[in-house]
């Protein structure tokens, strides 16, 4: 069992439980760390499918296991990527073998199992960080500084249907990114929660769109899709004389920013004519701040080594998840009361 003090000496050893089309991505990118010298090790690939575990690990140059046992003693952290329905079993079992973990999203398919991981954490002293992935893109790292008081948020992540995660429907598969991110940026309970959804090819919510509403009088308009014709991942958010929009994909920021002391008057404004933009108008400046070239799973990877390493809590620890499951499970509901409301079951 690896120690509570674990030395900064020699490489981490890691390894990814379910090489799915994500968990294949862990095991990609703990292989180019390690390869780039970064102090880890992947030791191990598991999975039920031994012909995928072979083929990835053939891949990355690791061992194929088809039992979690066979860890213990062999690693010191690992992704746990596996179906949601799974997650509690399996960390379970890394975190009793002294094993720290990274839980994919949803951290759990419940609130109780939520807790319960968070409880064998606390007990074992593990490390156990949730894989909300999109608090390490480096556009939402770049807006930290600059968030003052959000009051409107307007967030879209729409995609094109694919065959993967339909164990869970749309708000846990993909609003659950943008649910934790806007969670992180106001510092504010939640007040009240508004919500749509309908099932379309699946027999889940595919498309939802919800209401947010926060103490401070913070409003969040979310919507998510996975049946759409194009992909869109993106966030803009209002502040006291600001605007700042997030687009996840490209991985960058705008923020425009107006000085009320420089700002003109209406009839100044009345007398602009062909402009064709808010620019140049008196006081209204545009900023595009620095943004760190890193893929968000890299960033994610480094930060839970960092924390392996140095024993430290997480930058995204499993309270953080619970946090949005808590949220999402509200809005899951709301949706289902909506649909018996509407009598959209029938249909």
């Amino acid at each position: 069992m690896p120690n509570h003090t674990m030395s900064n000496q020699g490489p981490i050893r890691v390894a990814v439980v379910g090489v799915g089309s994500f968990g294949k991505n862990h095991a990609r990118v703990y292989h180019e760390l390690q390869k780039q010298g970064a102090g880890v090790e992947l030791v191990a690939v598991v999975d039920s499918d031994a012909g995928l575990a072979q083929a990835v690990s053939n891949q990355f140059g690791c061992r194929a296991l088809s039992n979690i046992s066979d860890l213990q003693g062999q690693v010191d952290a690992a992704s746990v990527s596996v179906p949601t329905v799974h997650h509690l079993d399996v960390a379970k079992q890394l975190m009793s073998a002294g094993i720290d973990v990274l839980v994919e999203k949803p951290l759990a398919s419940t609130l109780e199992e939520a807790d319960e991981l968070i409880e064998l954490a606390r007990a074992g002293k593990r490390v156990a960080q949730a894989g909300h992935l999109e608090r390490f893109n480096p556009a939402v790292r770049a807006t930290l500084p600059l968030i003052t008081r959000p009051m409107f948020f307007e967030v879209h992540r729409l995609s094109v249907f694919t065959p993967r995660s339909l164990d869970v429907d749309v708000v846990l598969d993909l609003m659950i990114h943008d649910i934790d991110v806007v969670l992180s940026f106001v510092s504010s309970p939640l007040k009240d929660v508004r919500a749509v959804g309908l099932a379309v090819v699946t027999d889940k919510v595919d498309i939802a769109n919800v209401r947010l509403e926060f103490e401070s009088g913070c409003v969040a308009n979310l919507t998510a899709s996975r049946v759409s014709t194009e992909r869109v991942r993106k966030l803009r958010f209002f502040q006291p004389h600001e605007y700042i929009s997030i687009d996840y994909g490209r991985r960058d920021v705008l923020q425009i920013s107006v000085k009320q002391q420089d700002k003109p008057s209406v009839e100044d404004l009345m007398g602009m004519t062909g402009l064709g933009s808010i620019f140049p108008i008196p006081g209204v400046s545009l900023n595009k701040p620095k943004v760190a070239d890193e893929e968000p799973l890299h960033a994610e990877l480094r930060s839970f080594l960092d924390s392996v390493r140095n024993r430290t809590t997480p930058i995204v620890p499993l309270e953080d998840g619970r946090r949005a499951l808590e949220v999402a499970t509200r809005i899951l509901k709301t949706i289902e009361e909506h649909t018996r409301q509407a009598q959209l079951s029938s249909l």
